[in-house]
């Protein structure tokens, strides 16, 4: 099969040079996409894996800035924040993007702004390529949990 790259643009946001080396490939199935995919990731050159981590939007970015999947995933129309936790959390992007070079991602999972900004307060101390290996993993669990989402929303 090949991947559609409305799929892909989708699963992997902002980020059109990884979603051309993926679509220009046959896999055995949406997995096979994935689990190559985060191989791939894992040898690109520096700045395409970097394009691919800052393909998503900050942690606490304006919702108006976010894509719909972005916007859902970020709690925005669960949480709707502080201005002090705004102020954290642009406080903690800049301390980590001067830090490491890239944004921080991770995949959020239902947990608050609040617990992600005090996970992010944490991976301050990382090594840096163990913090870009871990953002990577990141990228792909979200990719991962939105291409369950398409299958869920098909089904209905």
């Amino acid at each position: 099969m090949r991947p559609e790259r409305a799929t892909l643009e989708l699963l992997f946001e902002n980020a059109p040079r990884f979603v051309e080396r993926l679509a220009a490939n046959d896999y055995e199935s949406w997995a096979d996409v994935l689990a190559r995919g985060e191989e791939l990731a894992r040898t690109l050159p520096q700045d395409e894996q970097l394009e691919l981590i800052d393909g998503h939007p900050r942690i606490g970015a304006l919702p108006s800035s976010v894509s719909k999947t972005s916007f859902r995933e970020q709690g925005y129309d669960r949480e709707p924040g502080t201005a002090e936790l705004q102020a954290k959390l642009d406080r903690l992007n800049d301390e980590y993007e001067s830090r490491f070079g890239f944004r921080f991602v991770i995949f959020v999972n239902g947990r608050s702004r609040a617990a992600v900004a005090e996970l992010m307060e944490q991976h301050l101390d990382a090594a840096p390529e163990q913090e870009k290996s871990r953002a990577l993993s990141d990228v792909f669990a979200i990719a991962r949990h939105r291409l369950a989402d398409l299958g869920n929303q098909a089904e209905q």
